[in-house]
């Protein structure tokens, strides 16, 4: 790490791949300053219990931390909580806070995250919100009393997870959701319609190809209307429809806003300057582009490549990305890159809630979903990689934002 100063490593963001850089530097014995730019007042904590633990009431806030204060003191990791990024000047290397504070720094990992998408018309009212923070998971648990009506506007994982947990608490839900079929342009329409099937036979009404139009409320909805003039009435409404990367803030700098594109180290296009988490999109070498990935491995594997190659050290190429659904009991699990799939092949049961769905490409797997079988994953991943041997990723190859100075090259 070149070093003008002992300004050391500025971490911009409080979550999971922050938290894994801030960790990997002080175990490979880096010495030098680590300051974490948090804008919650809440030390680093892991996000997907807040949907299933915390918002049923399970877990509190000290439950879901990644670690307690005193590693934060043991390791000379400082938190600065409560204090948002808000701009950074590369050629000075400062990082400018809403507070018009500067902190210097010799390395900068920005991992900002995502945002929640909003809907114009749900705004002000008390009783809509996302679930993305403590404090969401914490007005989720407020409002899941008993025979109370939850509508979640969005049947992604997120929603889904809350309508499991909602169900748990014997909440009546009603799911919204613009499209035929959720997740159809990821998963495939036949694992689309059996998501479906599950939550109602969960008892949660699904509403497919919904739109919502307008809601009424004094201060809190009390009454949703959807195109065709359907409404219903609602006591609380958890927004799910999506997120995008939390960087307006880097306007100006040079990086993308929409999602700053890194090299798989996390290296950006400005020298010292990484990112890693939602914030980013990754080189992807089995698909030769920068692609962002919001699920949970991805941002802990990049902040630990972020922190290594702020060492010097090469990162090992990426993992296939995976992710995991915890709903009604049941594991939901999924590895690879099943967009571009032309053929899908089914294994088990769907009606038993115990299968897995192999999606290939030209008869080659490119990515697999496994219900209830979670000793199969490891085996479909392994399948799934030995079909990209020989190609880019088995040479190391990777590519390096076409905006990078010679000296941000690995």
């Amino acid at each position: 790490m070149s070093r003008r100063s002992e300004a050391g490593v500025v971490i911009a963001g409080g979550g999971l791949a922050a938290q894994r850089c801030a960790e990997t530097l002080r175990k490979r014995g880096f010495e030098a300053p680590v300051r974490i730019v948090c804008a919650e007042d809440e030390a680093p904590y892991d996000r997907p219990p807040l949907s299933k633990d915390v918002a049923a009431g399970t877990a509190d806030g000290e439950a879901v931390r990644f670690r307690d204060a005193d590693w934060y003191a043991d390791n000379a990791v400082e938190l600065i909580l409560g204090r948002r990024a808000a701009g950074l000047d590369p050629d000075a290397r400062e990082l400018f806070l809403d507070d018009d504070t500067r902190l210097g720094w010799d390395e900068l990992l920005i991992a900002t995250g995502a945002a929640p998408r909003e809907l114009p018309m749900l705004s002000g009212f008390a009783n809509a919100f996302p679930l993305r923070t403590l404090a969401d998971a914490g007005r989720l648990r407020a409002a899941l009393a008993g025979g109370s009506h939850l509508v979640i506007v969005g049947a992604g994982f997120i929603g889904q997870e809350v309508a499991a947990t909602a169900r748990r608490q014997g909440v009546e839900v009603t799911i919204v959701e613009a499209l035929d079929v959720p997740l159809a342009g990821i998963l495939g329409e036949r694992v689309g319609r059996w998501i479906v099937d599950l939550h109602r036979d969960e008892g949660v009404r699904v509403l497919t190809g919904a739109m919502l139009e307008s809601a009424a409320g004094n201060g809190r909805v009390e009454e949703l209307t959807l195109a065709g003039g359907e409404k219903l009435e609602c006591d609380a409404v958890v927004v799910g429809v999506g997120v995008a990367p939390a960087a307006a803030w880097v306007a100006g700098s040079g990086l993308d806003p929409a999602g700053i594109a890194t090299d798989y180290a996390g290296r950006t296009g400005l020298p010292h300057v990484y990112a890693a988490g939602d914030v980013s999109r990754p080189f992807d070498p089995r698909l030769f582009d920068h692609v962002r990935t919001e699920h949970w491995d991805a941002a802990s594997r990049q902040g630990v490549a972020a922190g290594a190659a702020m060492l010097g050290e090469t990162p090992r190429p990426p993992a296939l990305p995976s992710f995991w659904s915890d709903q009604y009991g049941l594991r939901i699990q999924y590895v690879g890159h099943a967009e571009g799939a032309d053929e899908i092949r089914v294994c088990g049961e769907p009606g038993e809630r115990d299968f897995h769905v192999l999606y290939q490409c030209a008869g080659t797997p490119v990515a697999a979903l496994t219900v209830d079988r979670p000793r199969e994953l490891a085996a479909m991943r392994r399948l799934i990689e030995s079909s990209y041997e020989g190609d880019a990723v088995a040479t190391e190859t990777y590519e390096t934002p076409t905006n990078a100075p010679e000296e941000a090259m690995p």
